[in-house]
Order: C-alpha cells, then sequence, then structure tokens
C-alpha cells in the first residue's frame, strides 16, 4: 500500500493485514485488521504517528522513502502492533526523536529496547510545534493500557485516537463508507479490548469530546469524517443502561444441560425477554464479549466434570469477570452425576462483577419436571428484575 493522502501534507501510512484471524492469541479477526500509522510535515518539523506491525516492516519502511528527513516518532501506546517498527525507523532517521508520555518511555525501553535519550516525554495537554501545524497530546490512560495517549492536529482538527475508537477491520476505504459494518466491527473490538476499563473511558471520552473534532483517524479500521458517529456509539456501551436482554453461553456432554438452557429460552421469550444463546462448543467469542456489552442478565450454563464445571465454562466465566461487562444479574444452571461443585466454583469466577446473583437451577441427572419448574421459576426472576429496572 502507497501513502495516501488525508490533506495538505498529512497522510495515512501503514498496511491493511487481509488474513490475519487472531490478535494477541486470544482475539478473533473475522475481517482481518489494518495497522494504521500517519505521517504530517508541517512547515518546519516532520512528525510520524505510530509505526506499524514489525511483520509489515518491509511495506512500511518502503511508505517512509517518501521523505529525507522525520523530527518526531510520536508513539501513542507501547503496544507492539504500533510501536514494533520504531527501532527500523530509528536506523533510518538516527535525528529523530520519539514522543511519549512519561509512563511510556519505560514500556518502550523495556520491550523495545531503545536508549532514554530518543525520547521526548509530553505532559497532559502539551503541544509540539511542526511549525504551521501544531500537535496537542492527551493523556487517555487506560485505554487501553496506563501509558496511552491521543494527539490533536490543532489546524486541521484531526484526532489521532491510536486504539480509541479502532475497529479490525480490513478495508481498502480510507474512510468509513459502510456504517453498519463499521459499527459492528467497532463495537466488537470495543468489546473485547476497551470494556474492562470502560468506567475509566467514561472520563476521556469527556476529554476527547472537547476537542472538537472534524476527523477520527485511529490505529485500526477506517478514519471517520463523521466522529459523533463513533463517540455516540462509545456514550451508549460505555455509559448508557443494559438492554432487555439475557445472555446464554452454554456447553452440554450428554443433553441434559442442552434441555435446560432450552427450556429457559423459551421461557424468556414469553416473558418478553430477548436472549442470546452460546454454544461454547463453537463459539466466536467475539461475539459473545459484543453480546455482553448490552447484557443486563448473564446465565452461564455447565454440566459437571470431575466434580466441577466443565472448561469451556471455566473459560467462559473467567473471560466475562475479565470483560467486566454492565450486567446486573447473574444466574447458573447444570446438571451432574455424582457430586458437584459448579456453582462455587463459577461463582468464584465471576466475583469481580457486581452484579445480584439469581438462585441457580441444578439437576442430578437428567431435568425433570421440578427442574422445568425451577428454570420458570428463574425466568420469572429475571423478567420481574427487568421490568422493574425499566429495561427496554
Amino acid at each position: 500500500m502507497n501513502p495516501i493522502k488525508i490533506k495538505e501534507n498529512i497522510y495515512r501510512l501503514g498496511s491493511i493485514d487481509w488474513d490475519r484471524r487472531m490478535f494477541d492469541a486470544l482475539i478473533p479477526l473475522p475481517d482481518g485488521t489494518s495497522y494504521n500509522a500517519y505521517l504530517i510535515k508541517g512547515s518546519e518539523k516532520t512528525a510520524l504517528i505510530d509505526t506499524d506491525e514489525p511483520s509489515m516492516k518491509e511495506e512500511f519502511m518502503k511508505q517512509l522513502e517518501m521523505i529525507d528527513h522525520l523530527d518526531y516518532v510520536v508513539s501513542l501506546h507501547a503496544e507492539q502492533d504500533h510501536s514494533g517498527c520504531i527501532p527500523f525507523v530509528l536506523e533510518r532517521f538516527p535525528e529523530a526523536r520519539v514522543v511519549v508520555s512519561p509512563k511510556c518511555k519505560g514500556m518502550e525501553m523495556d520491550l523495545l529496547h531503545l536508549p532514554e535519550e530518543v525520547f521526548i516525554t509530553v505532559e497532559d495537554g502539551e503541544t509540539l510545534s511542526l511549525g504551521d501545524k501544531t500537535l496537542r497530546f492527551v493523556h487517555t490512560p487506560w485505554v487501553h493500557w496506563p501509558e496511552t495517549m491521543v494527539a490533536f492536529l490543532e489546524e486541521d482538527k484531526i484526532l489521532f485516537s491510536c486504539d480509541f475508537f479502532g475497529s479490525h477491520l480490513a478495508t481498502s476505504d480510507l474512510f468509513v463508507k459502510d456504517k453498519i459494518k463499521v459499527y459492528e466491527a467497532a463495537k466488537r473490538y470495543y468489546a473485547e479490548i476497551m470494556m474492562p476499563f470502560r468506567r475509566i473511558i467514561s472520563k476521556n471520552l469527556e476529554k476527547v469530546m472537547a476537542l472538537n473534532a472534524e476527523l477520527i483517524a485511529p490505529s485500526h479500521g477506517p478514519i471517520y469524517r463523521d466522529p459523533a458517529m463513533i463517540i455516540e456509539a462509545h456514550k451508549e456501551w460505555v455509559d448508557g443502561p443494559p438492554k432487555n436482554l439475557v445472555v446464554l453461553p452454554y456447553i452440554s456432554m450428554h443433553e441434559s444441560t442442552r434441555l435446560m438452557v432450552e427450556h429457559l429460552v423459551g421461557a424468556l421469550i414469553d416473558r418478553g425477554v430477548e436472549v442470546m444463546q452460546f454454544n461454547l462448543e463453537v463459539v466466536d467469542l467475539g461475539k459473545l464479549a459484543i453480546a455482553l456489552v448490552d447484557a443486563a442478565t448473564v446465565v452461564l450454563a455447565s454440566p459437571t466434570v470431575l466434580g466441577g464445571p466443565h472448561p469451556a465454562a471455566v473459560y467462559a466465566a473467567f473471560l466475562t469477570n475479565a470483560l467486566r461487562p454492565k450486567v446486573r444479574y447473574l444466574s447458573i444452571m447444570g446438571s451432574y452425576g455424582w457430586a458437584d461443585r459448579t456453582v462455587p466454583v463459577i461463582s468464584g469466577l465471576l466475583k469481580d462483577i457486581k452484579a445480584e446473583i439469581i438462585e441457580p437451577v441444578v439437576a442430578k441427572g437428567a431435568p425433570t419436571g421440578e427442574t422445568f419448574r425451577a428454570i420458570d421459576r428463574l425466568a420469572d426472576a429475571i423478567a420481574e428484575k427487568h421490568r422493574a429496572d425499566g429495561l427496554q
């Protein structure tokens, strides 16, 4: 990919990773991703905003042939898909200095083995003049690492937001065209990466909204010509109430747990509650994470394996706890043969979610009529709590 002009003397660099299907050996990428860097040529100084994934080094370094001098590499985030090519850039442009937040300096010395003398640290709100263009730096800690910041190009009103507002999406579009597709990709990105820090992100949203950007240029996915689209979406995901939705991850070995899940799904639908059911044997964990953004209730269902929950249910519970969605209610269902510790184990794995526990339903052996009546009572309790909370 060649550099693409955004505005006069401002270019998008980086690469499109069409074939990547996993990020951090954890996050599914059904639509690939992109690694966006940005070049700004001021009347006196030239700055590069972030770099590229190291595996894309050759393509990225070829793009830098368009310049013969570089003054600054602005590193908004130390994670290697943004910072990984900094050592190669400094080999070509040894005069360049790396502009970072104070916390990022130490992290990049550790991660990239860069010497201390290459860094310039900037405080929250500090500016950097490129001559006729000015970069203002706004610290946005925990979006999604502690050292992150964004850069605002004041004269052109462009917010370089790094991972903030990003979307893992391989596309040839420079700007957002398919808003529905980008919205879904951005929601997946938020769910998988940002949701654990939503309370801090709420404060950082206020800081970036005050900049009144006309363009938002993230590090993954296309550029937003309509900043309100993605800002309003994040406000809803972060601060909006949950919806009248139950997310039901489950796994079943000999049909007992599956029968219980199917009964609960039908009972909730009859009571006007939306349900999203996820079979953990085949689930796209990204879709489960997306559903958790809106869920008011999570019911995790598992058979017993050697006295405890199935390993897939353990993983789902651990993931849900780590993502810390804004769910208000939790419950557990399952079945066992001779001994059971599923409820206490799963409850312990969900301890960081500050939600009310609704009485679990556990069957010894195959579910009976009494089991299904207990499931109906669980559905009644969920529906009543959602109504009492005014959830739509």
